[in-house]
């Protein structure tokens, strides 16, 4: 694995034909949740059963937490008090009017990430799959929502539909796009009644859609990689 600076972010690549991302497979961009390090979906690199030539690339969000999130990140603050209230009174959070204050900056991070990526690595067009857990699974959507940027496929891992006001109006310019989507049904952060609603507008638009929803929480269990992998070994095999 190398750690470099590609655009603003830092980011951690491997696989390929010399786990250094060598070679002239497919990449395959996950990006962490909030409060996470950097290093936290590196490991599923590991574990999913994908062509051999297949490279990996994790960025790290921008925003550095408070010490006591034990080195965790953030592509845009939160109301920490208000998602624990929320979680406390079992009120499932409709995040569809939220429209973050740092998510175009986080958007405007990552594409030029992307760019990067793409360019140093030698990427053929349409051979990308983007995705991530949590709050990177919403920018990823939202990356892909504001971007025309050639892509193998979308992978959606425990995320909601967000900032509907702006969303919706774009889905159908992805018509026939590739998605994989889990959520598991007892998650108490990101409920599952968004899950659908975000399922609900991409199968509207026409989007290529494989959802696999689980009895766990907000997690990413051997299932869903699983069904990932293969994912991943349909679009680019």
């Amino acid at each position: 694995m190398r750690t470099e600076r590609f655009g603003e972010l830092t980011v951690r690549v491997t696989g390929g034909n010399d786990g250094k991302g060598g070679g002239d497979g497919p990449l395959v961009v996950l990006l962490h949740g909030f409060g996470a390090p950097g290093t936290d979906l590196v490991p599923l690199a590991r574990v999913m059963d994908v062509p051999r030539e297949t490279r990996f690339a994790f960025p790290e969000a921008p925003l550095a937490l408070p010490a006591g999130y034990g080195g965790g990140r953030a592509w845009w603050m939160l109301d920490m008090e208000r998602l624990q209230q929320a979680m406390i009174a079992g009120i499932p959070r409709d995040l569809r009017v939220e429209q973050p204050e740092g998510l175009a900056p986080a958007r405007e991070k990552l594409s030029a990430t992307l760019d990067a990526l793409t360019a140093d690595l030698g990427v053929a067009e349409g051979s990308l799959i983007l995705g991530g857990f949590s709050q990177g699974a919403m920018l990823s959507c939202d990356q892909v929502l504001h971007s025309d940027r050639p892509l193998a496929g979308l992978a959606l891992l425990s995320g909601a539909y967000l900032n509907e006001e702006e969303w919706a109006p774009r889905f159908a310019r992805r018509e026939g796009l590739p998605v994989f989507q889990s959520h598991g049904r007892r998650d108490p952060i990101l409920s599952f009644e968004g899950a659908e609603h975000l399922r609900a507008a991409m199968e509207g638009a026409g989007w290529d859609l494989r959802f696999t929803a689980f009895g766990g929480a907000h997690e990413i269990p051997m299932d869903v990689l699983d069904g990932l992998a293969a994912f991943i070994g349909e679009r680019v095999g």
